[in-house]
């Protein structure tokens, strides 16, 4: 483990939770396609004295004296924000992906207007003006969603609501969304109705830097993403525009929603980008890609049955209805076996949210780890023995699974950690 001789000595009980926390990490299979691993740079930055400094405003124009390094901190991370991503204006600002799309509401639409974005249920997210959201209560949300038997987003559906509802704002991307964004159908119909269009990329920006999934640059009026999931960055968010909308976007992220920044997150993101800008980077976002599809075929040959049929990026969306199991004993089960994934919605469920009919997986974080498509069919055979398992509520073979797992991973030092002793 990681040695915090400084935080084992003012408060060793929360030590001994880091370190706890390290072995979990370290032990298990993650597959939660919302995370990853950061590199040690990336954790090193995120935890140094650039915490301690408040600084509202922006780099040049700020409220608070002494910002001779943090707008030199900040300018790096924008700068690299632009080149990795080729759009004209950044901010790295926003504390996380929903105050990020709160920003774009905030910039673009007054309470009551009409929005459009892809259903909860159908792989959306919340922010997308879901009712449970604020989004969805300040605003006039209209979703769209997916074929029922090919489980993609049916841009005639899209095209004839926007025609029919005339929204401001069009949110394309999801947070359970198992292929491609069609980003030039979408800035098409935007423009048809004369709607700013957002690309929300939060699961995909890694994939997009690494050139591993089209870029919604040029398509979407405004780009929001979170910069840890595929971009393997500290938890924060980033907003990507055109110049023409660049004052709009920084003045509601600041003042309108958040006050000052957090500099040692942000200077997480500047390294991070600048690891996005390497071959290695494009390297394993190819082998995030391959590592999923081939993690679905072998799971597809064991009948189970995986939403749209596959998927074109990082993220698999299985539904659980044909083998006997609902999603969350499942997630817990495969948990209690070394593999971690979260219980999820499919469309058309008919279960309720918090005891869906399915599960998400993702392929980033094996992948950061150094695992390739040579060990997918036998990730696909631990899930598979784990179900088996959980409906004969068999622990010993739950058990039997996670140490499988922990000797293989033994194998695959963890990014910002390395080895673990046994």
């Amino acid at each position: 483990m990681i040695p915090h001789p400084a935080l084992t000595g003012a408060d060793p009980e929360l030590a001994a939770l880091v370190g706890a926390e390290e072995r979990r990490q370290f032990d298990t299979m993650k597959l939660i396609a919302s995370e990853n691993y950061v590199s040690a740079a990336v954790l090193e930055a995120a935890g140094t004295v650039l915490t301690n400094k408040y600084s509202e405003g922006y780099p040049g124009k700020r409220y608070y004296e002494g910002q001779q390094v943090i707008d030199q901190v900040e300018t790096l991370a924008i700068e690299r924000a632009k080149s990795v991503f080729g759009v004209e204006h950044a901010n790295v600002q926003p504390y996380s992906g929903s105050p990020a799309n709160l920003a774009v509401y905030l910039a673009f639409a007054k309470p009551g207007d009409t929005v459009l974005g892809l259903g909860l249920p159908m792989g959306g997210h919340l922010t997308h003006g879901w009712p449970v959201s604020a989004t969805g209560a300040w605003f006039n949300a209209v979703h769209y969603g997916v074929g029922r038997e090919t489980g993609r987003v049916d841009l005639d559906e899209v095209r004839d609501l926007a025609r029919r509802h005339r929204p401001k704002l069009i949110f394309c991307g999801g947070t359970a969304v198992p292929r491609t964004v069609d980003f030039p159908a979408f800035a098409e119909i935007a423009r048809e109705v004369g709607a700013v269009l957002v690309a929300d990329v939060a699961h995909i920006a890694g994939l997009i830097a690494g050139g591993a999934h089209p870029s919604p640059v040029g398509h979407a009026d405004v780009i929001t993403t979170t910069t840890h999931k595929t971009l393997r960055g500290p938890r924060g968010a980033m907003i990507l525009t055109s110049a023409e909308h660049a004052k709009a976007v920084d003045k509601a992220v600041f003042p309108g929603l958040q006050g000052g920044p957090h500099n040692s997150t942000t200077a997480g993101i500047a390294v991070a980008l600048r690891e996005a800008s390497t071959p290695e980077f494009r390297t394993y976002a190819q082998g995030v890609v391959a590592n999923a599809q081939a993690l679905g075929a072998a799971l597809a040959s064991r009948g189970f049955d995986l939403v749209s049929g596959g998927t074109d990026n990082h993220l698999l969306l299985v539904d659980l209805t044909s083998k006997d199991i609902a999603g969350k004993p499942a997630a817990k089960a495969l948990d209690r076996a070394g593999i971690e994934l979260n219980f999820n919605t499919v469309p058309y469920d008919t279960r309720k949210p918090f005891d869906p009919s399915g599960l998400r997986i993702g392929t980033a974080a094996i992948t950061t780890r150094g695992l390739g498509t040579q060990h997918m069919e036998g990730l696909a055979g631990w899930i598979d023995d784990a179900l088996s398992a959980a409906r004969k509520d068999d622990e010993a073979a739950l058990d039997g699974i996670a140490g499988e797992v922990r000797s293989l991973l033994a194998g695959f030092p963890m990014p910002g950690l390395g080895e673990l002793p046994a």
